[in-house]
């Protein structure tokens, strides 16, 4: 399984999973130009667009995908907040499986500050991917991994020097505690779950203020004695 990141921060995130036999893309929050470059123009590569929530950052080309004639596949929520219509928006919902292309697709919810999707990809050669991001945890355990892209937002006692220092306010303290993943929250995650196929697991979303990509990616490679990558 051949992973490949675009775009992984508050600015924007797009990423291509492409088994070979199926490419798909997951989120869409770069500007629709770059996207076309990213595909080397040829949008009809791609399967289909999963995208999380509504949020710009990660839904920002959704219409000008679906004006190209490209696939969507999006929650009820994140629809309704897009304001997204015509027959390329496929709406899904939690724990209803759909096959896409040579992968089965199973969402499952996040918890963000709002409705939000996380992706648990399968295909026919066993290969098993989880997508989770914009979660401050997340609720369930996977067996059989093989690729794991999980967000690491920020690190507790960065976030705490921050606001203590005056740099990052009190309430931006806040908001990132309930919609994030902090270092420490990813870690208790991998703990929790079967890491005995893992090949790769990728640090998404790292915040420019509140993260050390160095530090993050040398304890999860010491907690799991995985290949890491920060995206």
């Amino acid at each position: 399984m051949d992973i490949k990141c675009f775009a992984s921060s508050s600015k924007g995130n797009c990423y291509i999973i492409d088994d070979g036999h199926t490419k798909i893309m997951i989120e869409c929050g770069i500007q629709f130009k770059e996207i076309q470059i990213a595909l080397r123009f040829r949008l009809s590569s791609i399967a289909g667009v999963l995208v999380s929530h509504s949020h710009r950052d990660h839904s920002r080309s959704v219409k000008d995908l679906i004006k190209a004639g490209v696939d969507v596949y999006l929650s009820e929520a994140a629809i309704t907040e897009l304001g997204a219509s015509g027959h390329r928006v496929n709406e899904i919902s939690p724990k209803k499986q759909f096959q896409l292309g040579t992968f089965t697709v199973l969402p499952f919810e996040l918890n963000h500050d709002v409705f939000n999707l996380g992706f648990l990809l399968a295909n026919q050669a066993g290969e098993k991917l989880l997508y989770a991001t914009d979660t401050y945890f997340i609720r369930y355990r996977f067996r059989g991994l093989t690729h794991i892209m999980i967000e690491a937002n920020y690190s507790l006692d960065i976030l705490n020097a921050n606001v203590e220092s005056g740099s990052i306010p009190k309430e931006m303290k806040k908001r990132v505690l309930r919609s994030h993943m902090s270092l420490e929250t990813a870690k208790e995650f991998l703990k929790a779950n079967d890491l005995s196929k893992v090949e790769a697991i990728f640090l998404l979303h790292l915040s420019d203020n509140n993260s050390d990509c160095e530090r993050f990616k040398r304890e999860i490679q010491e907690l799991t004695g995985k290949m890491v990558f920060v995206a």
